[in-house]
């Protein structure tokens, strides 16, 4: 059974940068794409990237800004968020999902805990 551990938020300032890390253990995650997903106060959880072998694929809120990468080795996600703004506060979630460049959280079927990024001045 995958278990996945996110780490890496904080509160930062506008303008910012931070990367955050997914840690997956219980299980080798190289076949199946990993996906970010990420949930503000008082709204539902929203797509934000997903990474596959061969691609990359962005919520157009992020894109340009934040970048997907992944450590197939060591079984290591990472979420590099470039010029960050006020609206990117959420719980960030890692997951492992069945499906290929899914943006769909339904077809995610392991989640981290969450590591919370506050954007604020």
């Amino acid at each position: 059974q995958v278990q996945l551990v996110e780490s890496g938020g904080g509160l930062v300032q506008p303008g910012s940068s931070l990367t955050l890390s997914c840690a997956a253990s219980g299980g080798t995650i190289r076949n199946s794409d990993m996906g970010w997903f990420r949930q503000a106060p008082g709204k539902e959880r929203e797509f934000v990237a997903t990474i596959s072998w061969m691609s990359t694929h962005y919520a157009d809120s992020v894109k340009g800004r934040f970048t997907i990468s992944r450590d197939y080795a060591k079984n290591l996600v990472y979420l590099q968020m470039n010029s960050l703004k006020a609206e990117d506060t959420a719980v960030y979630y890692c997951a492992v999902a069945r499906r290929h460049r899914s943006t769909d959280q339904a077809d995610y079927d392991y989640w981290g805990q969450g590591t919370q990024v506050t954007v604020s001045s």
